[in-house]
């Protein structure tokens, strides 16, 4: 149950990180020097449910696998920095 747990949070913390890349990488840049606002729609919706799967995730650990509170915070801090869930996986695994 516990691996399960962990593995989801990865693969959601994976999969959000790099919808936020595309969102910053791609997308903006598209909006604002290419004047196509539809990328920032398409993909800051996909990042939109990404971020809430991902917060969700979280919550799952923190009341499956007992994960502190303020490491649950951390996790939630860190999706808002790029790599972020990455760099707070090491301590949610212990």
């Amino acid at each position: 149950m516990l691996k399960t747990t962990l593995g989801r949070l990865h693969l959601i913390g994976t999969v959000e990180t790099i919808s936020f890349l595309a969102l910053l990488l791609i997308a903006m840049p598209l909006k604002y020097f290419a004047d196509i606002p539809e990328a920032v729609r398409w993909v800051g919706a996909a990042h939109g449910a990404l971020f809430v799967l991902y917060l969700l995730a979280v919550l799952n650990t923190l009341l499956v696998r007992k994960m502190s509170f303020l490491l649950a915070v951390l996790a939630v801090i860190a999706a808002f920095i790029p790599f972020g869930p990455y760099l707070i996986e090491r301590k949610i695994r212990k």
